[in-house]
């Protein structure tokens, strides 16, 4: 080996060179390590020594301590029974009562409607010509009788001046012709001119009468078509978008018309209801007496306008079995516009001196409808009524209750016939869930 291999073995070697007890001779190489004998497929392999019985045995006290140590934690944390209520129904449930009060409930039947005008016109010109001026905004207030649209009518002012020239015309033969009549009434009487010359001379009369309401009848449509150039309101409302401008020329045969004008003081709801409650408005309708209609927002709680019910329809719809209603509202305000959607509530009735409990009282179940009734000795019993008009959140009890009785308001849901209840005081609330947690665990928290 040259020099300058033992200096690369030297600078890469961290330290002195010291050549290992077990190397083998320079020059040599180490010798293998034998490989692992196989098994033969004959051959079993050899088994593995199972563990010693000691260790057994402690893996299996160890198991059992764990088991009975979670039974021992189990049994100390276990939450006590609560005490048995009467009957070992569980404890006594907290009820809020209120008493069955006398008062007034109003019989109102709720339904949709929609807001329409009692009138909607379109202005159309009924002669034909030229737009000159135009009178009006869009969107304007108008009361009846104001000029709208003004269309020349020079046209007509010359046929006026010709039906009145041929009716001085036509007056003035009428006028010769009863003097000859007067004339051949006088000769007839001496024999002097023949009857046929009288009886033509009384025919021309008559035609010269004709000619004369004629040519009047001429000048009475030569002035309507000269009123008729000034267009007007025909009711009071409000003005729609134009749909010509000036300048245009107009006819009677114009499909969209001028303008169109929506009356909004007074203005009207329909609205359907069921057919079974048209008998109560009909009887009180008959009676002579007036039924306000309040009509209320899409959300049915802001109220917008009240009005009164003018009318119904003649036939009931048999495909909905429904009627249609129409309400009258003066609209002084403004609030109602043609074609809103509302809520309509109309009072019918007014039930005096009844019965009134909270609606949160009335439950439903196998008796039928029926109510907890509070006894004095803290008890309570199912009561079986038969409930009236509903009113917001009172209820009108027909039978079953007298002013006075009380009956369970909040917290029904846990009570039976006879059950033992607490009252709750007022303004006090239900009470709380219990706490699933165990009590140690709650002491730690």
């Amino acid at each position: 080996m040259d020099d300058r291999t033992k200096t690369d073995r030297n600078e890469a070697w961290p330290g002195p060179y010291t050549r290992p007890a077990h190397a083998p001779p320079r020059g040599e190489a180490p010798p293998r390590e034998a490989p692992p004998r196989e098994t033969p497929a004959h051959e079993t392999p050899p088994r593995k020594a199972p563990p010693p019985r000691r260790g057994r045995r402690a893996i299996v006290i160890l198991l059992g301590s764990l088991v009975v140590a979670g039974l021992a934690v189990a049994l100390l944390t276990r939450e006590k029974p609560q005490p048995a209520g009467p009957r070992g129904r569980g404890a006594v449930p907290p009820v809020a009562i209120a008493p069955v009060q006398t008062g007034d409930i109003n019989v109102t039947i709720n339904a949709l409607g929609t807001v329409t005008s009692l009138a909607t016109v379109t202005v159309r010109s009924q002669i034909s010509g030229q737009i000159m001026r135009i009178a009006f905004q869009e969107g304007q207030i108008v009361n009846k009788g104001d000029l709208l649209v003004e269309i020349d009518s020079r046209p007509y002012q010359l046929a006026l001046a010709q039906a009145e020239g041929a009716l001085k015309r036509d007056q003035a033969l009428l006028q010769s012709a009863q003097l000859d009549l007067e004339r051949y009434q006088s000769l007839s009487k001496t024999n002097a001119i023949p009857r046929q010359q009288l009886d033509q001379q009384v025919a021309l009369v008559q035609q010269d009468q004709g000619l004369v309401i004629a040519d009047q009848a001429q000048i009475d449509t030569a002035k309507l078509n000269i009123a008729y150039c000034h267009i007007i309101a025909p009711v009071s409302g409000r003005l729609g978008l134009r749909q010509v401008d000036q300048g245009n020329y107009v006819t009677p045969g114009d499909a969209n018309g001028i303008v169109v004008i929506t009356q909004l003081q007074p203005i009207s709801i329909v609205f359907t209801t069921a057919e079974d409650n048209l008998p109560p408005i009909l009887k009180r309708l008959q009676a002579g007496a007036t039924l306000p209609v309040t009509a209320f927002d899409r959300s049915g709680r802001t109220k917008i306008a009240t009005g009164t019910l003018l009318t119904f329809d003649n036939q009931i719809d048999t495909t909905t079995g429904t009627v249609k209603l129409r309400g009258q509202f003066d609209n002084a305000d403004g609030a109602l516009f043609p074609n809103q959607f509302v809520n309509v509530e109309l009072l019918v009735d007014v039930l005096h001196d009844t019965p009134v409990l909270p609606s949160s009282a009335v439950q439903r179940g196998a008796p039928g409808t029926f109510v907890y009734l509070a006894n004095p000795n803290n008890t309570v019993s199912v009561r079986k009524i038969e409930l009236g008009p509903v009113n917001g959140d009172r209820v009108a009890v027909k039978s079953g209750l007298n002013p006075g009785d009380q009956v369970v308001t909040d917290g029904a849901d846990k009570l039976r016939d006879g059950a033992s209840i607490t009252v709750r005081g007022p303004g006090s609330e239900a009470a709380p869930a219990a706490d699933p947690a165990p009590r140690s665990r709650r002491k730690k928290q």
